[in-house]
């Protein structure tokens, strides 16, 4: 990189999480000429106050749900067993505490390149920290993250509405919760707190679940969940009344009284007083500048974004590829574009729920082939009383390339792995049948959905597959 004096540095880097840590690394290999900007918390949005905490508390959660089934297995005594909520949550901090101080370990090295306080941008190479100091670079990388998002009429409950930024700094929680939201993350917080023993009312105001479209997966889903809680769907919750002992909630003809909320009204990319109308580019109804995909570049500017900032694929290792890209291109002498891997969204329920490549469309034509399995009859499944859930996949009607697939299904998070990596590969139907299946296994069960696609796949192959793919007609063995 040619090396211009005019300027403080050659990169300045807004925002110091995941997105904005990976271009830290990509920047670092080719200058030391650079800065990295951040107004705190540090330690990034995941280790902090989403993918690992959440996480932590769905662990305690899951295996104190667990006890539901013991009498099925022949293990007495469960009835005896409660969970410590103050104690659950506890381990969740301190676990938490432990990922995030490994996070601010990565940049103690960083000297008076780590500057602290809130950037805002002047002009595509100036930006103004804390409103005093000016600093100026060839290129920008703005990685801001994201923020919750609440509807203002429901701020009003002071302290009694929880965000996941403060869910799990809580001491304890009550009896009765409302959940406002079932994308993902709500749908994740949801099934926690209710397979903790709290009693939990969920509202969204969709039919839809996390971010699913297959009607079939999603009433996997909606049965799933409304096993262990209250679920009103399709219709948007009021704040009817609050007072000192009880929140009132309704939604339609539907009301309810619970002790706190937690929001999970989706997050809303951090621009608020960033200065993007400066960049002189066109910004949407939301703020936001039209960002190439594939350079991840703002117009024709030396100013490149990533992350959750970017609302269309806010996930932790999305954001971390396009720290790795916008590092490397705010570097480059020209930007280059980068190939993205194969859409991958996971929600962490139990069973656990999956989008994978192309998304489900209802208006599909005969071009795309569609089959499946329902884990109510699966081998190993049944074994582990985890026999609930299906698994949808969609195919090239000709020639069987495997193009996406949603699920809610035992060990969903491991077959999403398996059929991303196939679709990255350009895999068939019939290609993946020829792998190895071991017995018995969940994946299985994937086998059974491959073979009811290939049956609907219209191209068939030169040479026809082996018999020992087709269907046993035993459910034992599958």
């Amino acid at each position: 990189m040619t090396q211009t004096p005019a300027y403080d540095y050659d990169v300045l880097i807004i925002g110091a999480g995941s997105a904005g840590l990976a271009a830290l690394r990509a920047v670092r290999r080719h200058t030391q000429r650079f800065a990295l900007i951040d107004a705190g918390p540090g330690g990034t949005t995941c280790a902090r106050v989403g993918c690992m905490p959440s996480k932590l508390l769905l662990e305690a959660a899951h295996a104190f749900h667990r006890r539901h089934q013991f009498e099925a297995f022949g293990l007495r005594g469960a009835a005896q067993l409660h969970a410590d909520i103050p104690a659950v949550l506890q381990r969740v901090r301190a676990e938490r505490d432990r990922f995030v101080a490994g996070v601010l370990q990565s940049t103690q090295d960083l000297g008076p390149r780590a500057i602290t306080g809130r950037a805002r941008i002047l002009d595509p190479h100036t930006v103004e920290v804390d409103g005093q100091r000016r600093l100026t670079a060839r290129s920008l990388v703005i990685a801001t993250g994201s923020r919750p998002h609440v509807p203002e009429e429901w701020q009003a409950l002071g302290a009694r509405l929880l965000t996941t930024d403060t869910l799990f700094e809580q001491a304890d929680l009550p009896p009765r919760m409302a959940v406002l939201g079932l994308g993902p993350l709500g749908t994740e917080m949801a099934q926690a707190l209710a397979h903790l023993g709290i009693e939990v009312t969920a509202f969204h105001g969709e039919d839809h679940l996390a971010g699913l479209a297959d009607p079939q997966v999603n009433a996997a889903l909606v049965q799933s969940m409304s096993s262990s809680m209250q679920l009103q769907l399709g219709q948007l919750p009021e704040l009817k009344a609050f007072d000192a002992r009880a929140i009132t909630i309704g939604a339609g003809d539907f009301s309810t009284q619970v002790d706190a909320v937690l929001a999970a009204t989706g997050r809303r990319p951090a621009i608020q007083d960033l200065g993007l109308e400066n960049l002189g580019l066109t910004l949407d109804e939301r703020g936001l500048p039209d960002v190439d995909p594939y350079t991840l570049q703002l117009g024709q500017l030396s100013v490149f974004w990533a992350g959750d900032v970017n609302p269309d694929r806010a996930l932790l290792h999305e954001a971390v590829d396009e720290g790795e890209i916008a590092g490397s291109n705010a570097v480059a002498e020209e930007p280059r574009a980068f190939a993205r891997r194969t859409p991958l969204a996971i929600t962490f329920t139990e069973p656990s729920v999956a989008s994978i490549g192309l998304p489900y469309d209802a208006h599909w034509s005969d071009e795309v082939a569609i089959g499946g399995v329902d884990f109510a009859h699966q081998g190993r499944a049944r074994a582990g009383l985890r026999n609930q859930g299906v698994l949808r996949l969609y195919a090239n009607a000709h020639g069987g390339e495997l193009l996406g697939a949603q699920l809610c299904a035992p060990a969903g998070e491991h077959l999403a792995h398996l059929l991303a990596w196939a679709i990255a590969r350009r895999s068939t139907i019939a290609d993946l049948l020829e792998m190895p299946f071991y017995h018995p296994v969940i994946e299985e069960g994937l086998r059974t959905a491959l073979r009811d696609v290939q049956a609907h796949v219209h191209a068939p192959r030169d040479t026809p597959g082996p018999h020992y793919c087709e269907q046993s007609s035993l459910d034992c063995l599958d």
